[in-house]
């Protein structure tokens, strides 16, 4: 009953907005578009479509709203306006009621309140679509009799069961819409429901947003550049989450951070290093990055750093996402078109058949006209619709692991024209991604690797003699050994290629370990 009562009034609220007209042009079947028209008569749809369909997710509730933010980003998916007007879209939830909260808070913790905290506010400091915060001080340290300030972060009652039912339609939904309307498949309107979902299942579980910081925290550990909250495991649970408190103003108060000193040009550049660490070297990066979550400190040790909070959402790379991404943007940024379309064949981004010459050609006239040029002139939006378009012209498949990268990227746009719109971001990323391909690529990066894999190289090596005659003079057990040789060299790349060239990547090998744990000189350098 409740589910059909909640189907009814997203219905009323789709005729309400005529989201019906949105997408009436696109149908498939024309008897279907004439007799929406005839139904929908005498409405005033004045307000541009996008803007209707802002108002109509906003009108639903909180996880709609969500839903047009996560959808905002998904700019290959979506017309250039309606994408603009999603990225509007806020959460302006009111906090529940601080008696609840509190209750939430003793059920997560399996306490009383007055037994963890020696003060707490009862007024939240921060509310959202899924939790609210809290501040307070825990009590004194029974050691040292220090006291900590902390913040406290609760979901909202319910949560879970309101999701699974919106989630449940939303499902429906985008079913419908790839089977009515014209660009429905092209849209993959399931797979972009099924990528919200597991955001707001993540977002939903606590202490894997207390993981999330403390990988992050790690990363940055020797860092003066991200300072990010110590999360305190005793007080976390999957509901309620307890962390250091930071003091700093928020990215978007530029009068106030000019007022303190901070030196604004160059917290813009540490911005765009920031970035390019967490993406290349880490491959874990922050990927909620709008004002209300990124702070800078004003004072002690924490003056002009940044400070991240709400680590609900977060991107990871693999190995070779960031290599082939480190190597597209350092063949952007040197203008070298034709190694950019050589990388997209050679990832398998775009078909085999792609003529280079042509997504060369397509590629630099996106770019060309944006170099040169401060970032109030340019923008990565308008770069990467075009960018899209020509993705779509040479059948670029797209990457759902950088989805939330694009997402980050459109963040850190944001922050740059606040802060600095003279920022020269090519000239200023450009020496950190030569710097950070040297160490991977160079002698260094190689060093690096082989001590990684010694541990899986003690395993593999006395094996090989074995296998590889075995290979030569068991025809009959070939298969068997096959097997055997693709599961090994599945485990590391670089076990993938010493078993190619056999025994004399062996011998080398032998050397390569020699050198790096018996001190013996490299060839040329003794």
């Amino acid at each position: 009953m409740m589910r059909s009562l909640r189907l009814a009034r997203i219905l009323v609220t789709v005729y309400r907005f005529g989201l019906d007209e949105v997408a009436i042009s696109s149908l498939e079947s024309p008897w279907l578009q004439y007799f929406l028209r005839l139904v929908t008569l005498g409405r005033n749809l004045s307000a541009p479509r996008a803007v209707r369909l802002r108002l109509a997710l906003e009108d639903l509730g909180p996880i709609f709203v969500k839903f047009g933010q996560a959808l905002s980003t998904r700019r290959d998916l979506l017309p250039a306006d309606i994408a603009d007007e999603l990225a509007k879209l806020q959460d302006r939830v009111p906090p529940f009621d601080s008696a609840i909260a509190v209750r939430e808070i003793e059920r997560g913790l399996g306490r009383s309140i007055d037994d963890v905290f020696q003060s707490f506010e009862r007024t939240p400091v921060a509310s959202a679509s899924i939790a609210q915060v809290h501040l307070a001080i825990l009590k004194p340290d029974p050691a040292t009799g220090a006291t900590r300030e902390v913040a406290v972060k609760v979901l909202r009652p319910g949560m879970r069961e309101a999701i699974e039912k919106d989630l449940s339609l939303l499902e429906v939904g985008a079913t419908l819409v790839e089977r009515v309307w014209r660009d429905g498949r092209r849209l993959r309107a399931r797979a972009v429901v099924a990528e919200f979902d597991k955001i707001l299942h993540d977002e939903l579980d606590l202490m894997r947003e207390a993981a999330n910081a403390s990988q992050l925290r790690r990363n940055f550990a020797q860092s003066r550049l991200l300072r990010v909250p110590e999360m305190y495991w005793d007080y976390c649970s999957t509901s309620v989450l307890v962390m250091e408190r930071m003091h700093g103003v928020p990215v978007n108060q530029v009068d106030r951070l000019r007022t303190a000193g901070i030196d604004i040009k160059q917290l813009s550049a540490s911005a765009v290093e920031v970035f390019f660490t967490q993406a290349l070297r880490d491959g874990f990066f922050h990927a909620d990055m709008h004002p209300g979550n990124i702070y800078v400190g004003i004072e002690g040790e924490d003056l002009g750093r940044w400070i991240a909070l709400d680590f609900g959402i977060v991107g990871t790379l693999a190995d070779s996402d960031k290599n082939y991404l480190a190597q597209n943007f350092l063949a952007f940024f040197r203008r070298d078109y034709k190694r950019v379309a050589e990388l997209h064949v050679e990832s398998g981004w775009v078909p085999a058949t792609t003529r280079v010459d042509e997504l060369e050609s397509a590629i630099r006239a996106v770019c060309e006209p944006i170099f040169d040029r401060p970032l109030r002139d340019i923008s990565f939006a308008q770069v990467l619709l075009r960018l899209f378009e020509t993705s779509r012209r040479f059948n670029v498949e797209v990457q759902p692991q950088l989805v939330l990268l694009q997402k980050t990227l459109f963040n850190i746009e944001g922050l740059g024209r606040q802060l600095d719109p003279d920022l020269d971001i090519w000239k200023t990323a450009r020496p950190f991604l030569e710097r950070w391909m040297e160490s991977q690529m160079g002698f260094k990066g190689l060093e690096e690797r082989l001590r990684y894999e010694a541990a899986q190289w003690s395993q593999l090596l006395p094996q090989l003699p074995r296998l590889v005659h075995q290979s030569l003079t068991d025809t009959s057990r070939q298969e068997a050994i096959l097997r055997e040789l693709r599961q090994l060299r599945s485990e590391t790349r670089w076990r993938n290629r010493l078993l190619l060239v056999g025994i004399a990547g062996f011998l080398a090998l032998v050397l390569m370990v020699a050198w790096v744990f018996f001190g013996m000189a490299p060839p040329g350098r003794g």
